[in-house]
């Protein structure tokens, strides 16, 4: 981690449940839970706000400051309210800053590919977050990606991680691809058609006098 582990202070929860919950998210408090390292778990609420920032500045370990002792504890995972732009629940999990664990970093990609420039092309990233393996202490806040040279497939082999990182998908998965929109030609095609059709031959009726001596015969 290239910045400094930030501290939180986690209050203790003495009661559980969902409306307890409800009444904590209502007073800025988040709730979470402690757990790891052969210790029982702990339920305690945090500052929401200040998670929040926290998590946008790229930390993934944090020191949580219980009953006056700090834990350093990793942010195993979060749970997001039903319209998905909230959290509403964390679980940390301690750690020893030289222990290696697996977390998703978020991917900055930079720079254009020529090809992404060229009529019809479409630039997709299959991937926003790389799974990585790395000690504690090595995590970094995200991992850029230089697109610039990239042809029509960029994958993980082609990322260029930081040391002691290593990724957990295979080397050959896509995490970016060009593709090509083929311009509708159905109109075109169509008057081409129809300039080359044939003229419809409307044949002359029969004259009544041929008419009646075909139906005498």
């Amino acid at each position: 981690m290239s910045h400094e582990t930030p501290t939180l202070e986690a209050a203790v929860r003495e009661r559980t449940g969902s409306r307890y919950a409800q009444r904590l998210r209502k007073l800025g408090q988040l709730p979470a839970i402690v757990y790891g390292h052969g210790q029982d778990p702990v339920a305690v609420s945090v500052d929401e706000t200040a998670l929040v920032r926290h998590l946008l500045q790229g930390a993934h370990v944090m020191n949580l400051k219980i009953k006056g002792a700090a834990q350093t504890c990793l942010v195993k995972d979060l749970q997001f309210g039903y319209l998905g732009d909230n959290v509403i629940h964390a679980d940390f999990t301690r750690v020893n800053l030289d222990e290696e664990v697996t977390v998703n970093v978020h991917l900055r990609y930079s720079g254009t590919p020529a090809e992404a420039e060229k009529p019809g092309a479409v630039l997709t990233h299959e991937m926003t977050e790389l799974e990585v393996i790395c000690k504690v202490n090595a995590i970094p806040e995200e991992i850029r990606v230089d697109q610039s040279d990239m042809e029509t497939v960029l994958t993980v082999a082609d990322i260029i991680l930081p040391p002691g990182v290593r990724a957990v998908a295979d080397p050959d998965t896509a995490i970016a691809h060009i593709t090509y929109v083929q311009e509708d030609a159905s109109g075109e095609e169509a008057e081409v058609e129809a300039e080359g059709a044939q003229p419809e031959v409307i044949t002359e009726a029969k004259d009544d006098g041929d008419e009646s001596k075909e139906s005498s015969d």
